[in-house]
């Protein structure tokens, strides 16, 4: 029902998943009003934004939206505001969310960045995926298996990120989450408001037609 009529070539679904129609600034205008109109808490959508800004922060692409919405499960957020939260990650902060965990987390384990880290990380998770497409290939056919490139992927990326990418996933998120908390409830109470208004506007109405048929009904009778 709700699949397109005339299905994208690949090329093109690709570039509209990073960089959508009409641009990262509507895409971010949609974000923020699908998150004011969500039918919760505040606390609860902005813990749901929370845990869905921390989740970009880690190198698990491709599961950040399941990720987001176990995490938010188990802070007791909102998981439509974690899925939305995600989009914190995009073209335009993939670079530096990856150079600052990536630094970070080399820093902490005591290892060295090898190469530059922009340049070097999409070679490493190409070859790793290369890795799981080429061995699984080889191992239906019997050949023997190289994981190289996996073990260099996971040394100098993965689990560097992982560790870097914690803390500051932690603060951003955080801090996502003291911005949106206090903008979030006064968007609730301006549109509670608005809504008690237009009840009231109705009730007068109401009952101006009511006070006007009864005036008539006396009159005739």
């Amino acid at each position: 029902m709700f699949k397109r009529r005339d299905r994208l070539p690949i090329w093109q679904a690709v570039w509209q998943a990073l960089w959508p129609k009409g641009g990262w600034g509507r895409a971010a205008v949609y974000v923020k009003h699908r998150l004011r109109r969500l039918p919760d808490t505040p606390r609860k959508i902005s813990r749901g934004i929370m845990v869905g800004v921390f989740t970009t922060f880690t190198p698990l692409y491709g599961l950040h939206f399941f990720v987001a919405a176990g995490l938010a499960v188990a802070v007791r957020g909102n998981v439509m505001a974690a899925l939305l939260g995600t989009f914190f990650g995009n073209p335009l902060t993939y670079v530096p969310i990856a150079v600052v965990s990536l630094n970070l987390g080399h820093f902490m384990l005591g290892t060295e960045v090898r190469g530059e880290v922009d340049e070097n990380i999409f070679a490493k998770f190409f070859g790793a995926g290369e890795d799981l497409l080429f061995n699984a290939w080889n191992a239906l056919r019997g050949n023997p298996v190289d994981w190289t490139a996996t073990s260099v992927f996971w040394n100098d990326v993965f689990w560097p990120w992982a560790v870097g990418g914690v803390v500051p996933g932690i603060f951003t998120g955080i801090a996502a989450y003291t911005i949106c908390l206090p903008l979030i409830e006064a968007y609730q109470k301006r549109r509670r408001g608005r809504i008690k208004k237009k009840l009231e506007e109705i009730r007068r109405k109401a009952a101006l037609r009511a006070a006007e048929k009864k005036a008539k009904s006396e009159t005739h009778g």
